[in-house]
């Protein structure tokens, strides 16, 4: 059994992501955007390129039946375009389109104030370090 301060760690470390996501997603859905799940897929294909669902799916945490719908979602939107693997003729890649990139930039304005509220608005820098690292540990 984990000690009471692991616990008592791991119930704020779930209810602080569950009060920031909660923020964003308000925030994109009164402006009229899509939700966080689709920022973060956007940004992840902005960052690195095109991906293989499986590798979105293993990089954002996301179970596979979600992350097809979400996929499929976004590729009807036409945010994201879905193209056969040249490696797998089986398999797809998801690569962002540039109507994909201008919802990501439009999506950000808000998804930066959420974090603003989140973190900056509570912690100062030192502690927003020391929160990093603390993270990267158990990420």
């Amino acid at each position: 059994m984990p000690g009471a301060v692991s616990l008592l760690a791991w119930g704020r470390l779930i209810d602080a992501g569950a009060r920031a996501r909660h923020k964003a997603r308000a925030g994109l859905k009164a402006a009229g955007l899509p939700p966080p799940e689709w920022y973060d897929i956007l940004q992840l294909l902005g960052r690195h390129g095109a991906q293989r669902p499986r590798d979105i799916q293993h990089k954002l945490g996301i179970e596979q039946y979600t992350l097809s719908r979400l996929l499929a979602r976004m590729d009807q939107a036409g945010l994201v375009a879905m193209q056969p693997c040249t490696v797998d003729r089986r398999g797809q890649i998801t690569a962002l389109t540039a109507q994909g990139e201008a919802c990501r930039a439009a999506m950000w304005p808000t998804y930066a104030a959420a974090i603003r509220s989140a973190i900056e608005a509570r912690l100062d820098p030192d502690e927003r370090v020391q929160l990093a690292v603390m993270l990267e540990k158990i990420a």
